[in-house]
């Protein structure tokens, strides 16, 4: 799903940044300009990356054991 549309950003797309290490907010928009222009995206770009995050943290936590 789109979740920026200023800058055809994908729900896909964060979560493969999150996999590349982005944590924060900052960090999306510096990589991929979330909520760099018109700012509506911010919510959702938020709960899609609390969710990457989420999902990465279990997948290195199935890794680990």
């Amino acid at each position: 799903m789109y979740v920026c549309i200023c800058r055809q950003v994908t729900d896909r797309d964060i979560h493969d940044a999150v996999a590349q290490g982005a944590c924060r907010m900052r960090d999306l928009r510096a990589q991929l300009g979330v909520s760099a222009q018109c700012g509506k995206c911010a919510d959702c770009a938020h709960a899609v990356l609390k969710e990457a995050r989420e999902i990465c943290a279990n997948a290195a936590c199935r890794q680990d054991t």
